[in-house]
Protein backbone atom coordinates (compact mmCIF):
# COMPACT_ATOMS: atom_id res chain seq x y z
CA UNK A 1 0.00 0.00 0.00
CA UNK A 2 1.50 3.82 -0.93
CA UNK A 3 1.77 6.66 1.28
CA UNK A 4 -0.77 8.63 -0.84
CA UNK A 5 -3.23 5.24 0.48
CA UNK A 6 -2.25 5.27 3.84
CA UNK A 7 -2.79 8.97 3.79
CA UNK A 8 -6.05 8.78 2.42
CA UNK A 9 -7.42 6.09 5.02
CA UNK A 10 -6.48 8.00 7.96
CA UNK A 11 -7.95 11.24 6.67
CA UNK A 12 -11.30 9.22 6.12
CA UNK A 13 -11.36 7.66 9.58
CA UNK A 14 -10.41 10.86 10.87
CA UNK A 15 -13.69 12.62 8.97
CA UNK A 16 -15.79 10.23 9.98
CA UNK A 17 -15.19 10.19 13.32
CA UNK A 18 -15.36 14.19 13.65
CA UNK A 19 -18.73 13.66 12.08
CA UNK A 20 -19.84 11.73 15.08
CA UNK A 21 -18.21 14.02 17.80
CA UNK A 22 -15.57 11.81 18.96
CA UNK A 23 -11.81 11.24 17.94
CA UNK A 24 -10.25 7.93 16.47
CA UNK A 25 -8.36 5.65 17.55
CA UNK A 26 -4.95 7.45 16.27
CA UNK A 27 -6.07 10.72 18.00
CA UNK A 28 -6.66 9.22 21.39
CA UNK A 29 -3.19 9.55 23.60
CA UNK A 30 -1.87 6.26 24.34
CA UNK A 31 -2.19 4.47 27.42
CA UNK A 32 1.71 3.52 28.28
CA UNK A 33 1.66 2.59 31.82
CA UNK A 34 -1.20 4.25 33.10
CA UNK A 35 -4.22 2.37 33.15
CA UNK A 36 -8.07 2.50 33.67
CA UNK A 37 -8.93 3.44 37.11
CA UNK A 38 -11.23 0.38 37.26
CA UNK A 39 -8.60 -2.27 36.05
CA UNK A 40 -6.86 -4.24 38.53
CA UNK A 41 -3.43 -4.09 39.85
CA UNK A 42 -2.21 -7.27 38.76
CA UNK A 43 0.47 -9.02 40.50
CA UNK A 44 3.38 -9.78 38.96
CA UNK A 45 2.81 -13.10 38.56
CA UNK A 46 -0.82 -11.99 36.63
CA UNK A 47 1.44 -9.32 34.26
CA UNK A 48 3.70 -11.47 33.45
CA UNK A 49 1.02 -13.47 31.28
CA UNK A 50 -1.81 -11.04 31.06
CA UNK A 51 0.65 -7.98 29.51
CA UNK A 52 3.65 -9.87 28.50
CA UNK A 53 1.79 -12.92 26.90
CA UNK A 54 3.34 -15.60 29.48
CA UNK A 55 1.94 -18.82 29.76
CA UNK A 56 1.15 -20.75 33.32
CA UNK A 57 2.58 -24.15 33.73
CA UNK A 58 0.07 -26.75 32.49
CA UNK A 59 -2.32 -28.25 35.30
CA UNK A 60 -1.08 -25.82 38.07
CA UNK A 61 -4.04 -22.91 37.85
CA UNK A 62 -6.27 -22.56 39.39
CA UNK A 63 -9.63 -23.35 37.15
CA UNK A 64 -7.89 -26.27 35.30
CA UNK A 65 -10.61 -28.81 37.90
CA UNK A 66 -13.21 -25.98 38.06
CA UNK A 67 -16.96 -27.87 37.68
CA UNK A 68 -19.17 -24.77 39.41
CA UNK A 69 -21.91 -22.76 37.45
CA UNK A 70 -21.57 -19.22 36.42
CA UNK A 71 -19.07 -16.47 34.12
CA UNK A 72 -15.31 -16.62 34.26
CA UNK A 73 -14.33 -12.73 33.64
CA UNK A 74 -11.15 -11.15 32.96
CA UNK A 75 -8.83 -10.65 35.69
CA UNK A 76 -7.90 -7.34 34.77
CA UNK A 77 -10.78 -5.49 33.64
CA UNK A 78 -13.62 -7.47 34.54
CA UNK A 79 -15.23 -8.12 31.00
CA UNK A 80 -17.44 -11.10 31.19
CA UNK A 81 -15.47 -13.44 28.72
CA UNK A 82 -17.05 -17.32 28.84
CA UNK A 83 -19.80 -19.12 30.84
CA UNK A 84 -19.39 -22.67 32.38
CA UNK A 85 -21.72 -24.76 29.68
CA UNK A 86 -19.16 -24.16 27.01
CA UNK A 87 -16.51 -25.48 29.44
CA UNK A 88 -15.15 -29.46 28.84
CA UNK A 89 -12.56 -31.02 29.65
CA UNK A 90 -9.70 -31.40 26.63
CA UNK A 91 -6.92 -32.99 28.82
CA UNK A 92 -4.91 -29.96 28.04
CA UNK A 93 -3.68 -28.32 31.12
CA UNK A 94 -5.68 -25.64 31.10
CA UNK A 95 -9.35 -24.19 31.17
CA UNK A 96 -11.27 -25.26 27.72
CA UNK A 97 -13.97 -23.31 26.47
CA UNK A 98 -15.75 -24.61 22.59
CA UNK A 99 -17.26 -20.99 22.78
CA UNK A 100 -16.90 -17.51 24.21
CA UNK A 101 -19.73 -14.57 25.13
CA UNK A 102 -20.15 -12.96 21.75
CA UNK A 103 -17.83 -9.97 21.01
CA UNK A 104 -15.80 -10.62 24.21
CA UNK A 105 -12.55 -12.23 22.93
CA UNK A 106 -10.43 -10.93 20.13
CA UNK A 107 -8.65 -13.42 18.01
CA UNK A 108 -4.93 -12.23 16.37
CA UNK A 109 -1.99 -13.88 15.12
CA UNK A 110 0.46 -14.88 17.81
CA UNK A 111 4.04 -13.53 17.33
CA UNK A 112 5.07 -17.08 16.68
CA UNK A 113 3.74 -16.95 13.37
CA UNK A 114 1.39 -20.27 13.77
CA UNK A 115 -1.07 -20.24 16.64
CA UNK A 116 -3.56 -17.93 17.16
CA UNK A 117 -3.63 -15.55 20.17
CA UNK A 118 -6.89 -14.65 22.02
CA UNK A 119 -7.03 -11.73 24.01
CA UNK A 120 -10.02 -9.98 25.81
CA UNK A 121 -11.48 -6.86 23.72
CA UNK A 122 -12.06 -5.12 26.78
CA UNK A 123 -8.69 -4.65 27.47
CA UNK A 124 -7.02 -6.33 25.07
CA UNK A 125 -5.09 -8.51 28.01
CA UNK A 126 -4.21 -11.80 27.18
CA UNK A 127 -5.98 -14.77 27.50
CA UNK A 128 -3.95 -17.81 25.57
CA UNK A 129 -4.87 -18.82 22.49
CA UNK A 130 -7.39 -21.08 20.27
CA UNK A 131 -7.83 -24.00 18.17
CA UNK A 132 -9.74 -25.67 15.81
CA UNK A 133 -10.13 -28.62 14.09
CA UNK A 134 -9.80 -31.13 16.92
CA UNK A 135 -12.68 -33.17 17.28
CA UNK A 136 -13.57 -32.38 21.02
CA UNK A 137 -17.05 -30.97 21.17
CA UNK A 138 -19.85 -30.13 18.12
CA UNK A 139 -18.29 -26.58 17.49
CA UNK A 140 -15.03 -28.31 16.75
CA UNK A 141 -13.00 -24.97 19.02
CA UNK A 142 -10.83 -25.17 22.02
CA UNK A 143 -10.61 -21.30 23.79
CA UNK A 144 -7.16 -22.85 25.98
CA UNK A 145 -7.14 -19.95 28.89
CA UNK A 146 -4.89 -19.40 31.55
CA UNK A 147 -6.32 -19.52 34.70
CA UNK A 148 -4.63 -16.05 36.04
CA UNK A 149 -6.42 -14.49 33.02
CA UNK A 150 -9.21 -14.55 34.20
CA UNK A 151 -12.23 -14.51 37.51
CA UNK A 152 -15.08 -17.00 38.13
CA UNK A 153 -18.36 -15.38 39.38
CA UNK A 154 -20.57 -18.06 40.34
CA UNK A 155 -24.36 -18.22 38.91
CA UNK A 156 -26.37 -15.81 40.05
CA UNK A 157 -23.92 -13.83 42.03
CA UNK A 158 -24.21 -10.86 39.32
CA UNK A 159 -26.48 -9.85 36.51
CA UNK A 160 -26.09 -7.81 33.47
CA UNK A 161 -28.17 -4.53 32.00
CA UNK A 162 -27.91 -3.29 28.56
CA UNK A 163 -29.00 0.64 28.33
CA UNK A 164 -28.15 3.21 25.22
CA UNK A 165 -28.43 6.99 25.50
CA UNK A 166 -26.43 9.01 23.19
CA UNK A 167 -22.48 9.01 23.58
CA UNK A 168 -21.86 5.86 25.51
CA UNK A 169 -18.90 7.66 27.73
CA UNK A 170 -21.25 9.49 29.63
CA UNK A 171 -23.51 6.72 30.12
CA UNK A 172 -20.53 4.48 31.13
CA UNK A 173 -19.35 7.26 33.74
CA UNK A 174 -22.45 7.97 35.51
CA UNK A 175 -23.68 4.73 35.71
CA UNK A 176 -20.40 3.33 37.15
CA UNK A 177 -20.84 6.06 39.84
CA UNK A 178 -23.59 3.53 41.42
CA UNK A 179 -22.93 1.74 44.50
CA UNK A 180 -23.48 -2.20 43.46
CA UNK A 181 -22.54 -1.63 39.63
CA UNK A 182 -19.18 -3.93 39.44
CA UNK A 183 -18.59 -2.96 35.79
CA UNK A 184 -20.07 -0.86 32.44
CA UNK A 185 -18.05 -1.27 29.22
CA UNK A 186 -19.12 0.54 26.23
CA UNK A 187 -19.78 -1.38 23.05
CA UNK A 188 -22.13 -1.96 20.58
CA UNK A 189 -26.23 -3.08 20.07
CA UNK A 190 -29.00 -3.95 18.44
CA UNK A 191 -27.49 -4.16 14.76
CA UNK A 192 -26.96 -6.29 11.94
CA UNK A 193 -23.42 -6.65 11.59
CA UNK A 194 -21.19 -9.05 13.52
CA UNK A 195 -18.10 -7.31 15.71
CA UNK A 196 -18.41 -4.06 14.10
CA UNK A 197 -16.19 -1.22 14.25
CA UNK A 198 -16.59 2.14 15.68
CA UNK A 199 -16.48 3.67 12.23
CA UNK A 200 -19.49 1.18 11.02
CA UNK A 201 -21.41 2.07 13.77
CA UNK A 202 -20.62 5.52 12.91
CA UNK A 203 -21.54 5.35 9.35
CA UNK A 204 -25.33 4.10 10.33
CA UNK A 205 -25.03 1.19 8.18
CA UNK A 206 -25.20 -1.45 10.92
CA UNK A 207 -28.07 -0.38 12.64
CA UNK A 208 -26.45 -0.71 16.38
CA UNK A 209 -26.79 1.62 19.11
CA UNK A 210 -23.95 2.95 21.50
CA UNK A 211 -24.38 0.81 24.49
CA UNK A 212 -22.87 0.23 27.77
CA UNK A 213 -23.15 -3.06 29.62
CA UNK A 214 -23.31 -3.18 33.43
CA UNK A 215 -22.75 -6.00 35.75
CA UNK A 216 -24.11 -5.17 38.93
CA UNK A 217 -24.59 -7.20 42.19
CA UNK A 218 -28.46 -8.03 43.04
CA UNK A 219 -27.92 -7.75 46.36
CA UNK A 220 -27.03 -4.26 46.49
CA UNK A 221 -28.46 -2.70 43.87
CA UNK A 222 -31.67 -3.46 42.00
CA UNK A 223 -32.18 -3.46 37.95
CA UNK A 224 -34.99 -1.17 38.70
CA UNK A 225 -32.66 1.32 40.96
CA UNK A 226 -30.04 1.45 37.18
CA UNK A 227 -33.12 1.61 35.18
CA UNK A 228 -34.37 5.09 36.78
CA UNK A 229 -30.91 6.62 36.92
CA UNK A 230 -30.41 5.55 33.42
CA UNK A 231 -33.69 7.41 32.12
CA UNK A 232 -32.25 10.27 34.66
CA UNK A 233 -28.57 10.84 33.00
CA UNK A 234 -30.28 11.22 29.64
CA UNK A 235 -32.94 12.81 27.66
CA UNK A 236 -35.30 10.16 26.77
CA UNK A 237 -37.57 12.30 24.56
CA UNK A 238 -34.99 12.73 22.02
CA UNK A 239 -35.27 10.77 19.24
CA UNK A 240 -31.87 9.39 17.27
CA UNK A 241 -29.72 11.91 18.75
CA UNK A 242 -28.41 12.68 22.30
CA UNK A 243 -27.31 16.85 22.52
CA UNK A 244 -25.16 17.53 19.79
CA UNK A 245 -24.59 13.87 18.63
CA UNK A 246 -27.07 13.11 15.76
CA UNK A 247 -28.16 9.79 14.14
CA UNK A 248 -29.78 6.29 14.69
CA UNK A 249 -26.68 4.73 16.54
CA UNK A 250 -27.61 7.81 19.66
CA UNK A 251 -30.95 6.28 20.12
CA UNK A 252 -32.42 6.00 23.02
CA UNK A 253 -32.73 2.22 23.93
CA UNK A 254 -33.49 -0.36 27.17
CA UNK A 255 -32.28 -4.21 25.80
CA UNK A 256 -33.87 -6.40 28.01
CA UNK A 257 -32.46 -9.99 28.60
CA UNK A 258 -35.68 -11.02 30.30
CA UNK A 259 -39.73 -10.23 30.70
CA UNK A 260 -38.71 -8.99 34.34
CA UNK A 261 -36.30 -6.51 32.80
CA UNK A 262 -39.00 -5.57 30.11
CA UNK A 263 -42.13 -5.26 33.00
CA UNK A 264 -39.13 -3.07 34.33
CA UNK A 265 -38.13 -0.96 31.80
CA UNK A 266 -42.11 -0.49 30.49
CA UNK A 267 -43.74 0.92 33.89
CA UNK A 268 -40.78 3.39 34.32
CA UNK A 269 -41.51 4.65 30.83
CA UNK A 270 -45.53 4.76 31.82
CA UNK A 271 -44.22 6.56 34.86
CA UNK A 272 -42.32 9.32 33.08
CA UNK A 273 -45.66 9.39 30.62
CA UNK A 274 -48.10 9.79 33.28
CA UNK A 275 -45.77 13.18 34.07
CA UNK A 276 -46.39 14.35 30.79
CA UNK A 277 -42.88 13.08 29.31
CA UNK A 278 -42.97 12.26 25.57
CA UNK A 279 -40.37 9.32 26.14
CA UNK A 280 -39.35 8.18 22.92
CA UNK A 281 -37.26 5.33 24.58
CA UNK A 282 -37.74 2.06 22.77
CA UNK A 283 -37.74 -1.47 24.76
CA UNK A 284 -35.63 -4.28 22.82
CA UNK A 285 -34.64 -7.39 23.08
CA UNK A 286 -31.17 -8.20 24.20
CA UNK A 287 -28.97 -9.09 21.22
CA UNK A 288 -25.19 -9.69 21.40
CA UNK A 289 -22.98 -6.69 22.64
CA UNK A 290 -19.94 -6.36 21.37
CA UNK A 291 -17.39 -4.17 23.64
CA UNK A 292 -16.10 -1.26 21.37
CA UNK A 293 -12.47 -0.71 20.95
CA UNK A 294 -9.80 -0.50 23.80
CA UNK A 295 -9.73 3.68 23.31
CA UNK A 296 -13.52 4.34 24.21
CA UNK A 297 -13.18 2.51 27.83
CA UNK A 298 -13.53 4.69 30.96
CA UNK A 299 -13.08 7.58 28.65
CA UNK A 300 -13.84 10.13 31.09
CA UNK A 301 -11.61 8.38 33.93
CA UNK A 302 -8.18 8.57 31.20
CA UNK A 303 -8.87 11.67 30.19
CA UNK A 304 -10.03 13.66 33.21
CA UNK A 305 -12.57 15.41 31.17
CA UNK A 306 -16.67 15.54 32.35
CA UNK A 307 -19.72 14.67 30.49
CA UNK A 308 -20.36 17.22 27.24
CA UNK A 309 -24.15 15.01 26.77
CA UNK A 310 -25.33 13.84 29.85
CA UNK A 311 -26.30 14.83 33.47
CA UNK A 312 -28.29 13.73 36.62
CA UNK A 313 -31.98 15.35 36.14
CA UNK A 314 -34.58 13.95 38.90
CA UNK A 315 -37.41 12.35 37.35
CA UNK A 316 -38.70 9.88 39.59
Amino acid sequence: MNTWTHQGLALVTLLMALACGKPSAAEEPKQGASEPMTWKKLTHAEELVIVHKGTERPFTGEYVNHHEDGTYTCRRCGAPLFTSDTRFESGCGWPSFDDALPGAVREVPDRDGVRTEIVCTACEGHLGHVFRGEGHTDRDTRHCVNSISVRFEAAGTHESAYFAGGCFWGVEHLLSQEDGVISVTSGYMGGRTKDPSYEEVCSGSTNHAEAVQVVFDPARVTYETLAKLFFEIHDPTQINRQGPDVGSQYRSAVFVADKDQRRVAEGLIQALQAKGLPVATTIEDASPFWPAEPYHQDYYERTGKAPYCHMRIKRF
